[in-house]
């Protein structure tokens, strides 16, 4: 029989909570660094040929409580520091989070709709600035 693990929304809020608040470890705020290319398995994977677009501050918590998204939870990101003047042009596909020791945390979709990171504008050219229209993180229960 295949496995068929899930969890209490309870603890999928509880879950989100502590994923998002990772993000603030440290002496200072995280940072959420926007790439081009293909998005690693997962954020243990060290970014490769990916070029990074532009890098954001997070504010410190960087996000509120996490609430109930029937089904799961969901955590909503405080207000994000602008890039004022992107690393390089291209187009954003795919976000990483990390905490103010660099450590990551979270990787996710990044785009103009139907993605985790929401931003103003669907390229970036180097210098301009760069824009988070809203990030949200989920945690499933199942």
């Amino acid at each position: 029989m295949p496995a068929k693990t899930t969890i209490s929304n309870a603890a999928a809020i509880a879950a989100c909570d502590a994923i998002v608040d990772l993000l603030d470890a440290g002496e200072a705020a995280g940072k959420l660094q926007i790439y081009d290319g293909a998005q690693p398995a997962n954020p243990d994977v060290a970014v490769t040929t990916q070029t990074k677009l532009a890098e954001l501050t997070l504010n410190d918590p960087a996000f509120g409580a996490a609430a109930d998204a029937e089904p799961g939870a969901i955590a909503t990101a405080e207000a994000i520091t602008d890039d004022s003047a992107a690393d390089a042009s291209g187009t954003p596909a795919w976000f990483r989070a990390v905490d103010s020791d660099g450590l990551a945390v979270i990787d996710g979709s990044a785009g103009t709709a139907d993605t985790d990171l929401i931003l103003d504008a669907a390229t970036t050219t180097e210098g301009q600035t760069v824009k988070v229209n809203s990030w949200t993180a989920t945690m499933p229960e199942s």
